[in-house]
C-alpha cells in the first residue's frame, strides 16, 4: 500500500518565524509543523503526505551531478552496520528461522508482531528521529518492521535519496550517503531497539521507481507491466540489484527476510496486464528470484511480499480477491520451497469489501482462510499488511481488536499493520488515512496484542 509518488511542482515560501532546513519535511497532509524552508530552499511536493525542503538551485531535469553528498556504484561489499543509539541489552545474535507454523531464533520461538514503516530510510530523517521512531515501536512491543529496499530513479536531484540510479539502459547502485547507507543506519536504529527488518526488493506500483522503471529503462515505453516477470533481459538486471543489496547484508542478523516485491501483480500503476499474464507467471518468476536469493544468502528468509489472494474461481461470490484474476495463487506460492513463508495483506474498504457484509467480517474469514491454508503448507503466514481509513478512535480501536483476536484465534503466524506513526522533530511521519500514532487507541493495543501472540506461541 502507496500512493503513487509524483512531482507537482515547487511551493513558494511563507513568513513563518521558524524554517526548516535543508531536506526536512516542509508540508503534507496532517503536518503541522512549520512549512517555509531556510533561505536557498524551496519545498517541492513528492506526495499528498511528504513535502521536502531542497535547495533552490535544483531544476529537476536532466541528470545532475552529484559531488560530496553521494557515491555512485555497482560494490557489494557488505556494510558495516553501526549504531548512533547506545543498545541497553546486546541485540541477540543469530538468524530467524522456520519450525513448521512458526518462526525460531536460536531455537527458541519468536514472535513476529510489528508494523510496516516505508519511510526511515527514504525521506531524509536524522538519525535522532529515526531512533525515536524505532524506539515508539519498541515501547509498542513491535519484533519486526517491513521496510523498502529500492527506490528507482532517473533524474536524481543533488542530495535525495535514492538506491538504484538508471542512465538509459545503464543502472548503478548508490552505496554512499544518500543511498544504501541510508539503509545501513535503519538497521542499526532497529537492532539498538532490538528490532528486526524485513526487507522488500522492488515494488509493483510506481511509488519509489518499482518494476516499469526496469521495463522503460530496458525495453522502451508501452511495454504490459507483466514483461518485468518474463524478459529476460529485465529478469538479469532485477537479479543485479538483487544481488547487491541481499550480499551487502548476508550476515547481518537484523535483516529478518528478504521479500521478492510489494505487492506483485499481472498490472501495475499505469500499465496493463498482457493477455498471457496468469497466477503461473508470478508463481514461476517467484520460484526463480527466490531461488536466486537462497543461492547468494543462506541466512536468511526470503518471502514473496504479495496480497495473498487467492485463486478459487466461482467461489465467494465471485469475490474477485478468490478468483485468481490478478495474477497471484497464495496457495500455490506457499508451496515453492524456496519461500519460507507466506505474505498476504488486507484493505476490505480498498478492495470493495465494505458491504460484504461490512469491513470486520469480511476481515474475519479472509484471515482465517489463509490461516487453514498455512496449515495445509505446514509454513508460516503473517498478515503483513492492514488497515481501515474510514473510522478512527475507539471506533477504530474495536474494529483491530477484532481482527487482532481472529490472528490469535486462527493460529495465524503474526502480523504487521499499515502502519504505526510517530511525532518527531519535524511533525508527525507520513500518513496516507491508515497511520495510527502514540495517542490513538489502537496504538495502545498493540503491546497487548503483542503480549497475547507471545502467549499464544
Amino acid at each position: 500500500m502507496l500512493g503513487q509518488l509524483i512531482l507537482v511542482g515547487v511551493l513558494g515560501s511563507s513568513a513563518l518565524a521558524q524554517t526548516v532546513p535543508v531536506f526536512g519535511q516542509c508540508g503534507g497532509e496532517n503536518y503541522s509543523g512549520a512549512t517555509q524552508c531556510a533561505a536557498g530552499n524551496n519545498c517541492v511536493v513528492f506526495n499528498p503526505f511528504f513535502f521536502q525542503c531542497v535547495p533552490d538551485t535544483e531544476t529537476f531535469t536532466g541528470s545532475p551531478t552529484i559531488t560530496n553528498t553521494a557515491t555512485v556504484g555497482t560494490s557489494t561489499a557488505s556494510s558495516t552496520v553501526a549504531s548512533t543509539t547506545t543498545v541497553s541489552t546486546p541485540f541477540p545474535t543469530g538468524f530467524v528461522k522456520t519450525s513448521g507454523t512458526r518462526f525460531t531464533l536460536n531455537g527458541a520461538p519468536f514472535t513476529v508482531f510489528g508494523t510496516n514503516a516505508y519511510w526511515p530510510a527514504l525521506l531524509g530523517y536524522s538519525n535522532a528521529d529515526i531512533d525515536q521512531a524505532f524506539a515508539d515501536m519498541a515501547a509498542a512491543g513491535v519484533t519486526v518492521v517491513r521496510t523498502e529496499g529500492f527506490n528507482e530513479v532517473t533524474n536524481p536531484f543533488q542530495g535525495e535519496i535514492f538506491f538504484h540510479q538508471w542512465t538509459g539502459a545503464t543502472a548503478t547502485v548508490n552505496t554512499g550517503a544518500t543511498g544504501l547507507q541510508r539503509l545501513d543506519q535503519l538497521i542499526a536504529s532497529a537492532k539498538a531497539h532490538g528490532i528486526r527488518v524485513i526487507i522488500t526488493l522492488t515494488n509493483n506500483w510506481s511509488d519509489f521507481g518499482g518494476m516499469d522503471v526496469y521495463a522503460a529503462q530496458l525495453l522502451g515505453s508501452g511495454q504490459p507491466h507483466d514483461v518485468f516477470y518474463t524478459n529476460p533481459t529485465i529478469i538479469a538486471a532485477f537479479k543485479t540489484y538483487v544481488q547487491a543489496v541481499v550480499s551487502r547484508y548476508a550476515t547481518e542478523p537484523g535483516v529478518m527476510a528478504w521479500e521478492l516485491c510489494n505487492e506483485p501483480r499481472c498490472a501495475g500503476t499505469n500499465t496493463a496486464a498482457s493477455a498471457n499474464c496468469t497466477t503461473a507467471t508470478i508463481t514461476n518468476w517467484a520460484s526463480n528470484i527466490s531461488a536466486f536469493i537462497k543461492s547468494l544468502d543462506a541466512n536468511h528468509l526470503v518471502a514473496l511480499g504479495d496480497e495473498g489472494f487467492l485463486n478459487e474461481p466461482g467461489t465467494h461470490n465471485f469475490d474477485f480477491v478468490y478468483q485468481g484474476t490478478l495474477g497471484i495463487d497464495f496457495a500455490a506460492n506457499m508451496n515453492i520451497t524456496t519461500l519460507d513463508f507466506g505474505t498476504f495483506h488486507m484493505y476490505p474498504e480498498s478492495w470493495g469489501e465494505a458491504g460484504n457484509p461490512d469491513s470486520v467480517t469480511w476481515g474475519v474469514q479472509w484471515i482465517n482462510d489463509h490461516a487453514a491454508i498455512m496449515k495445509t503448507a505446514n509454513k508460516p503466514a503473517i498478515m503483513e499488511e492492514f488497515g481501515l481509513e474510514s473510522s478512527s478512535g475507539a471506533t477504530r480501536a474495536a474494529q483491530y481488536t477484532t481482527w487482532y483476536n481472529a490472528v490469535i484465534s486462527s493460529g495465524l503466524t503474526g502480523d504487521l499493520v499499515w502502519q504505526a506513526g510517530s511525532d518527531l522533530s519535524t511533525g508527525p511521519t507520513p500518513n496516507d488515512g491508515f497511520a495510527i500514532y502514540p495517542s490513538d487507541p489502537v496504538y495502545a493495543l498493540m503491546p497487548q496484542h503483542a503480549a497475547a501472540l507471545k502467549s499464544r506461541g
